[in-house]
């Protein structure tokens, strides 16, 4: 076909690799659906806690959160908050999970490593036209964030404008291409639903920064305050995928104990 890009071996060694290989968190939810349908897990049964699984598949806790709404997507499990991950009855044939679906936390942690970058060298060259289109999409964000159900379109629409303003479209497609992941994955809008229903919004501070840093034209700053965003973002999605609820109610208990102990110390 005229004009048609030929794959080189290179890229179809990529391409091949990331058909074939699968997100570590669908191995976990490979493993967990086997168990349970060979019946260790029968319907009715409470999964092991989310620290004993981390240690039984050798992953992160946020792997394995990852895992159980998938299986929840998939319609194995239950999450029932404050008290744990119960299995299902079949339901038929469970909807398969997509092969190429990338988890929430895995996307957020790129999203810090090329948006950082981006945010850096879009300081370099980024024109004062651009900075006012920065600040009118921060309004459109404000303006969002007071609509119930609220949207994601106006924070993409912000994120899109600092890479656009790199100039280099590599970039630019790049992040494109992780947003649209976030946008489009079911496992992501799952879990971003969860971070939504515990009223997490774009935060403007974090925004405001970010547009000072590039107003400045400090790269430094401009990928500090694009990490500190992002980074707080992951902090989120660890709090709207806390199954052991109870567990995280005592650790909170244990930190007031500690910090009141110490203020009375202080006094």
């Amino acid at each position: 076909m005229i004009g048609a890009r030929r794959p080189t071996a290179a890229t179809g060694s990529i391409m091949a690799r990331r058909y074939r290989i699968k997100r570590l968190y669908q191995q976990v939810a490979d493993k967990l659906m086997a168990m349970i349908e060979a019946g260790r897990f029968p319907p009715g049964s409470r999964l092991p806690a989310e620290r004993k699984l981390a240690e039984t598949f050798g992953v992160s806790r946020p792997t394995v959160r990852e895992a159980i709404i998938a299986l929840e997507l998939a319609g194995y499990v239950e999450v029932r908050v404050g008290s744990g991950v119960y299995v299902l009855e079949p339901q038929g044939q469970a909807p398969a999970a997509t092969e190429l679906d990338v988890g929430p936390f895995e996307l957020t942690e790129a999203r810090i490593l090329f948006e950082g970058e981006a945010a850096a060298l879009a300081a370099t060259l980024i024109t004062d036209e651009e900075i006012a289109q920065l600040e009118e999409a921060l309004a459109e964000i404000a303006e969002a964030n007071e609509r119930a159900p609220s949207s994601e379109v106006q924070d993409r629409k912000f994120h899109m404008l600092i890479a656009q303003a790199t100039r280099n479209s590599a970039i630019v497609s790049v992040i494109d291409e992780l947003w649209e992941w976030k946008m489009s994955s079911p496992l992501n809008e799952r879990i971003f639903q969860k971070v939504r229903e515990l009223g997490y919004r774009p935060r403007i501070d974090e925004h405001r920064a970010i547009i000072d840093a590039l107003r400045r034209r400090d790269p430094q700053a401009a990928r500090a305050a694009m990490h500190e965003h992002l980074g707080r973002l992951i902090d989120e999605l660890l709090d709207a995928t806390e199954i052991e609820a109870l567990e995280e109610a005592r650790r909170r208990v244990s930190r007031e104990r500690e910090r009141f102990t110490l203020a009375r110390r202080l006094g």
